[in-house]
């Protein structure tokens, strides 16, 4: 596991309430799954930060390693691995992702 990656990788979880490692960006996905993620984050309505793992392999060799979850997009809400986008797009169609978001904005009052 690259050490520098890991570092990276566990700052921005730890910067972000809402996390998505993704194929591409917010704006730009680069693969259905991602897009989905996105799509259910952006109806959420707060702000989250996406990070393409596209430009360096490390990026997801490392992730993977970290959350112990082979695939992407990959959800870290207050600094705790969610899942990924089926799990995502579940839990928010049975409305139990709402009250995740909500309470990770709370804790920062």
């Amino acid at each position: 596991m690259d050490q520098e990656i890991l570092e990276q990788i566990k700052k921005e979880i730890a910067a972000n309430k809402i996390v998505v490692f993704t194929k591409g960006t917010k704006e730009a996905p680069m693969c259905g799954f991602s897009a989905r993620a996105i799509s259910v984050f952006k109806e959420l309505g707060r702000p989250f930060k996406t990070i393409d793992i596209l430009p360096d392999p490390r990026i997801r060799q490392t992730l993977s390693a970290y959350s112990n979850w082979p695939t992407v997009p990959q959800v870290f809400i207050n600094g705790k691995f969610i899942g990924g986008c089926d799990i995502v797009t579940e839990m928010h169609q049975k409305g139990e992702l709402q009250p995740i978001v909500e309470a990770a904005f709370k804790s920062q009052a």
